[in-house]
């Protein structure tokens, strides 16, 4: 009873401190609304990415998860990982692409997996509304992409896109598949064993064996190996992940049957490169698989003694350009981006120790394609200039 005296009388004193004072009282007021705004913020910021995540698509019933244009491992996977992870939300997921698959690991990947993939022409093919982009932060590679406001981006890429509810952008890691494996981390997801089955886990959500595998695999791609360009979230991704890798398959995906053109390609640039010190560039000449170029970049910068390369490739008029960089003097996507950027119809950029372009063909006023006019070797010593810093 005496403690709710002196409470009451406390009471009292404050409130008529209040109404000879009111001034004090909106200062108060304002101090206390300020510490209440305050709290939420901090709240909001020790939320998780992967629960912010989570939540978004929870209050959807059907997602889009777009890749970017000719999908690789990481993109496939991460999308993999957003719809399995929308499906046990009971949220209906669509994955889509514009572009093809060609490169034979994307169609093993593809394959392996029995993966549902979806491609796209006309922004009126979207599947639903809420769009979340996956592996690339700007919608691009089919008709009305500039219009696309996507609901979510999650990329590693550098960029200026963004999501209108969520945006995740880590240009410090490896892959955007170790973003995703950290959202199921940290919703406390359980991998699922290749010899066990989900309702076997103790656990609401789980990281099925299937989307496991592919999380590792994008992780693995897009670091070579963990050996370039990752970082220690991705290390601990593909930790996570791994007891729920079917190693099996992981082994199928890794290895399928090379193509013969692609071996042709990588024999024509190794024979045929053109090497200044340390920096290479190969012509290949026509190629009916675009993605043979890339491949032969690879191979390329294998080579004793080579730092950085650019492939150089054509089909169908368009001259395709492939960049490899271990050296930290050449930003292999700035190089490629200065080269082609001063250019009709270049296009060109990337990562530092990868990067790619287009020189698309000329076209007349009458719209037909005109003769290629570009200068092949010219090419190539712009190349080996920007490589050298001089451009």
């Amino acid at each position: 009873m005496w403690s709710l005296s002196v409470a009451d009388d406390r009471l009292s004193q404050a409130e008529a401190l209040a109404r000879e004072n009111p001034e004090l009282a909106v200062v108060a007021a304002i101090v206390a609304l300020v510490a209440a705004v305050g709290a939420y913020v901090l709240f909001r910021a020790r939320r998780t990415p992967g629960v912010r995540f989570r939540r978004l698509l929870a209050d959807r019933d059907e997602i889009a998860v777009l890749m970017h244009p000719n999908p690789d491992p990481d993109a496939m996977s991460a999308a993999l990982g957003v719809a399995s992870l929308a499906e046990q939300l009971d949220v209906e997921a669509t994955v889509q692409y514009p572009g093809q698959i060609r490169h034979q690991e994307n169609r093993a990947f593809r394959t392996v997996l029995d993966l549902e993939l979806d491609p796209i022409e006309h922004v009126t093919d979207l599947a639903a509304e809420s769009v979340v982009l996956v592996d690339h932060n700007e919608p691009r590679g089919f008709a009305g992409a500039d219009g696309v406001l996507p609901l979510a981006v999650i990329d590693h890429h550098p960029g200026d896109g963004a999501g209108e509810a969520f945006t995740d952008v880590r240009t410090d890691y490896g892959a955007t598949a170790s973003v995703v494996a950290e959202y199921f981390q940290q919703n406390d997801a359980t991998p699922v064993p290749p010899d066990k089955h989900a309702s076997e886990t103790d656990s609401d959500l789980t990281l099925p064996t299937d989307t496991a595998t592919g999380l590792l695999y994008g992780i693995l791609t897009d670091t070579k190996h963990l050996t370039v360009g990752a970082s220690e979230p991705d290390f601990a991704a593909a930790a996570y992940v791994y007891p729920g890798v079917d190693q099996d398959r992981l082994d199928r995906i890794a290895n399928p049957a090379v193509d013969a053109e692609v071996l042709e390609v990588k024999a024509r640039a190794i024979a045929g490169r053109r090497v200044e010190g340390s920096f290479a560039v190969a012509d290949v000449g026509g190629v009916n698989n675009v993605d043979a170029i890339p491949q032969a970049a690879d191979e390329l910068i294998q080579l004793e003694g080579v730092s950085a390369v650019v492939v150089i490739g054509e089909r169908d008029g368009t001259i395709h350009l492939s960049g490899r960089s271990r050296d930290d003097r050449v930003h292999m996507g700035n190089a490629i981006d200065a080269v082609l950027s001063d250019r009709d119809n270049g296009n060109g950029g990337g990562h530092s120790r990868m990067g790619g372009g287009t020189i698309g063909p000329t076209i007349d006023p009458t719209g037909e394609e005109g003769p290629e006019s570009v200068d092949r070797d010219a090419l190539a010593d712009d190349l080996f200039r920007a490589m050298a810093g001089d451009v």
